[in-house]
């Protein structure tokens, strides 16, 4: 197998398999905009040279040399009920993902499959391991349930991977648009990339989406007093892009915070007193 160093002039120094696949088609540079350093088929060498360029260009020198990296049957991913935890870095994991398109594997919400789409989610919703800042790692239900809104239903009878959300089998699409690929995002998708995008993720914090959220909730408390349908509409939509965010900005994607609090209150048993549902004792 031969391995090639490539540069990107002013950008960075890397390593690949397949330039045309992973510099070309990945990244966007046309075979003018790059240089091929150097090929060999001892990976060894080949990582070496690559952190020495690294340094002698420098660029960001990366903290894990290519031949430690995991790569496709090899890619040593850890499942379990609850996560996938892949073995490297998050700044390493992109690179190693497009390296691993067409791998596929199970969980206990079903089969993952790495592809251009779900590559997109892991990197949003991807957090370095608590225990070692070499591994991160994506909750393997909040995957699934990416793979509901992304996959028609009727290949499980009408059943959602993650069997919470969906149960009539409706996936969630963009009902504004219905003449492009944005009908396969769904709306939590969608204002998580407006997010990330604005650097909300990067900059924000819980606290200040809380103290946003509690402005929402009163603007929706004057709209009701008033009974001004369009406001509350409005003010309703507006917590839950606050709530989404900050769900994330606290690690947990909203629709898992969802399911947590549909699973509570599914067979809870009470009744109603003065407009409001009491529950039993």
């Amino acid at each position: 197998m031969t391995y090639y160093i490539y540069h990107i002039p002013g950008k960075k120094i890397g390593v690949t398999r397949d330039l045309k696949y992973r510099v070309e088609e990945q990244q966007g540079y046309s075979p003018e905009e790059y240089d091929v350093v150097m090929k060999s088929d001892n990976i060894e060498f080949i990582s070496e040279q690559e952190i020495y360029l690294q340094k002698m260009y420098g660029y960001r020198v990366d903290e894990t040399p290519y031949n430690e990296l995991k790569f496709n049957n090899d890619m040593n991913i850890n499942v379990t009920e609850q996560t996938t935890t892949f073995p490297c870095p998050v700044n390493k994991l992109k690179g190693q993902l497009m390296d691993n398109i067409g791998m596929k594997w199970e969980t206990d919400h079903g089969e993952f499959t790495i592809n251009t789409q779900s590559i997109e989610w892991v990197m949003r919703n991807v957090q370095t391991s608590k225990y070692n800042t070499e591994r991160c790692y994506v909750y393997n239900k909040a995957f699934a349930r990416f793979y509901d809104n992304h996959q028609i239903h009727d290949l499980y009878n009408g059943k959602t991977k993650s069997g919470a959300l969906s149960p009539t089998g409706v996936r969630q699409i963009n009902f504004d648009c219905h003449d492009c690929d944005c009908n396969n995002v769904s709306h939590f998708d969608l204002i998580r990339e407006w997010a990330d995008q604005r650097g909300l993720y990067e900059k924000g914090d819980a606290k200040t989406q809380y103290v946003k959220l509690m402005e929402e909730a009163g603007e929706v408390g004057r709209a009701i007093l008033k009974n001004r349908t369009i406001d509350i509409i409005d003010g309703i939509g507006d917590m839950v892009v606050v709530l989404t965010n900050l769900a994330e900005l606290v690690g947990v994607p909203i629709e898992e915070c969802i399911e947590i609090a549909y699973h509570v209150i599914a067979k809870r048993k009470g009744k109603m007193v003065n407009g409001t549902f009491v529950k039993d004792e």
